[in-house]
């Protein structure tokens, strides 16, 4: 699930692959805007096929929040 999550990030947001760790935060790390995070969570439900509730985008502050959140769907 990491290494899927990370090609979208690579891939759509262009962020550096070195950056990216399990504990980078998304915004402060990674430059993760509060628009580019929408994208991000669209992205997301179009890839594993499932929605993703308004109320749990708001836990998203690592890479390994939203991983933990996509393993557990």
């Amino acid at each position: 699930m990491f290494e899927t999550f990370k090609a979208i990030l690579v891939e759509e947001f262009q962020v550096d692959e070195s950056a990216i760790t399990m504990d980078a935060e998304l915004s402060s790390d990674l430059g993760i805007n509060s628009i580019e995070l929408a994208d991000l969570v669209m992205q997301c439900e179009e890839k594993f096929d499932f929605t993703i509730d308004d109320d749990d985008i708001h836990k998203f502050i690592t890479v390994g929040d939203v991983v933990a959140y996509l393993e557990n769907r």
